[in-house]
């Protein structure tokens, strides 16, 4: 999206004439709707600036800017070399509190661009100008004032604005960045607002057993963690944790003293000593049957609701998903789900290619620059190509189960190591992943990705390791198949488009 000239798009009239030169200017994906009370403040912010700035016909601006994954949204945006001007446009009467509110806001999203930023609101009905001091307080303000500052500007950015804000920029997990979570830098995207205001609203209500699920990266950890915020506000609450971080959880737990955190196995919990209001459930679909029945009976002693967080692997084969935990709950009749699909962390041709990769029994033809499929003959063969992509950044997860003695080959001299086992990425992520499937990997008459080694003679799958790992990717993905040409050529049926 590119900055557009104001006084120029003000200058029309007509509703459908405005949108299709708006994007034309901006390069817009789509045609934007723009209401008139909109284009009333927009043209009277413009007039009161022409008189105040020198090149107020010439001034462009991002215009309604909105981080679509976040849902923030922006009403003018102007970046130069050394500072930025963030305007909001009122039409009708609104509380300073919230002016303060939006303008406070603004400043954390526009902060990690690391300039100074001016923040101003403009209340056309009242033609009244303030701006957020340097000390968070609203005061009154001049367009003598901004026209100075507008006019000052220097190489002003007129690229594409969605390169510069990169959601993750804004996206924490409490778990291994607590610090940021316990100072509140971070903000709930609309799909996350809208669960939690339903799940506070069933627990008043009476339920007792409820929680959301959604594909790794979709935001389910920190939306937790905010309950619990929320929750621990005014009454007791604990959070169960299945997966790995022992140590970031130790920490958290030190710093945060209104939530008790307890780390399980699968089949396994700690000695709980005292009740809780509240029940929270953390990578629940870890838990085991005995696990969920121990919470079960401490929610019916202490009349407490249980809320559970856990990942959705409907892309899986049903048979590679028996006995994780979601199994356990959502066939439940006092169960209330609710599911995230709004991607934040992976970009959407990652998601779309692991969707279709565990479950290609139809495929849609599209490009993955991002994702590389190498093939080696044997373990030394993968192992070098292994090497090799964590040469270049990638970070290698392991399986456990592959019989390989991963240890004997080790990095290029020069390079750091770069692996992890795939039991100690929960939670985690990283830009580059890259992964290893041997020969014992293939697809079943139904076209799900399966593995003979069967999920019910085995703790954890190794479709569901090789799902869990693959999913910690951000921005790029590498497969290396050992010794599996049929599945080489199966999944180069998926990567090309032609």
């Amino acid at each position: 999206m590119k900055p557009v000239n104001i006084y120029a798009l003000t200058r029309l009239n007509d509703p459908e004439l405005l949108s299709k030169v708006e994007r034309q200017m901006s390069g817009r994906a789509r045609f934007m709707k723009i209401r008139g009370w909109e284009m009333t403040g927009l043209k009277s912010f413009c007039e009161k600036l022409m008189p105040c700035c020198e090149d107020a016909c010439s001034l462009t601006f991002y215009y309604s800017y909105t981080m679509s994954k976040l849902g923030k949204e922006f009403d003018l945006i102007r970046i130069a070399d050394d500072q930025i001007v963030n305007i909001e446009l009122k039409s009708g009467n609104v509380s300073d509190d919230a002016i303060r509110a939006q303008l406070v806001q603004n400043r954390y999203y526009l902060g990690a661009l690391g300039k100074p930023v001016y923040y101003y609101t403009y209340i056309s009905n009242q033609d009244r100008l303030v701006r957020l001091s340097n000390s968070g307080k609203l005061v009154d303000s001049y367009f003598e004032e901004l026209g100075t500052l507008l006019d000052n500007q220097d190489g002003i950015y007129e690229g594409d604005i969605e390169e510069l804000f990169k959601e993750d920029k804004y996206l924490i997990s409490p778990i291994t960045d607590p610090g940021r979570f316990l100072r509140k830098e971070y903000f709930l995207t609309f799909q996350q607002r809208d669960i939690k205001k339903q799940i506070l609203k069933n627990i008043r209500e009476g339920i007792n057993l409820q929680g959301f699920t959604g594909l790794p990266g979709t935001g389910k950890t920190i939306l937790l963690y905010d309950i619990a915020m929320n929750l621990s506000g005014k009454t007791s609450v604990c959070i169960f944790h299945f997966g790995s971080h022992r140590k970031e959880l130790e920490q958290l737990n030190d710093r945060l003293k209104r939530i008790d955190f307890y780390y399980c196995e699968k089949n396994t919990l700690p000695e709980v000593k005292r009740d809780y209001s509240v029940i929270l459930i953390d990578e629940g679909h870890g838990m085991g049957e005995k696990a969920f029945s121990q919470i079960r009976r401490y929610s019916s002693t202490w009349n407490s609701p249980v809320i559970i967080s856990y990942d959705n692997v409907d892309c899986v084969s049903e048979k590679e998903r028996l006995g994780i935990g979601a199994t356990l709950f959502e066939s439940l009749d006092e169960f209330r789900g609710f599911k995230l699909t709004n991607k934040i962390r992976m970009n959407s041709e990652l998601s779309f290619f692991l969707r279709t990769l565990f479950s290609a029994s139809k495929i849609y033809k599209r490009d993955y620059p991002h994702v590389s499929v190498s093939f080696g003959r044997d373990e030394n063969e993968a192992m070098n190509l292994i090497r090799y992509y964590e040469k270049e950044g990638f970070m290698f997860i392991w399986d456990k189960s592959l019989g390989a003695d991963i240890d004997r080959y080790e990095s290029f001299p020069g390079e750091a190591m770069m692996r992890l086992e795939s039991s100690m990425v929960t939670g985690k992520e990283f830009d580059k992943v890259v992964m290893l499937i041997d020969d014992s990997f293939y697809y079943d008459e139904n076209g799900y990705l399966r593995n003979t080694e069967s999920s019910q003679t085995s703790e954890t799958s190794r479709i569901m390791n090789l799902f869990h790992g693959l999913s910690r990717a951000k921005k790029n993905i590498s497969l290396v198949i050992k010794g599996n040409m049929d599945l080489m050529e199966r999944i180069y049926l998926i990567l090309q488009k032609i």
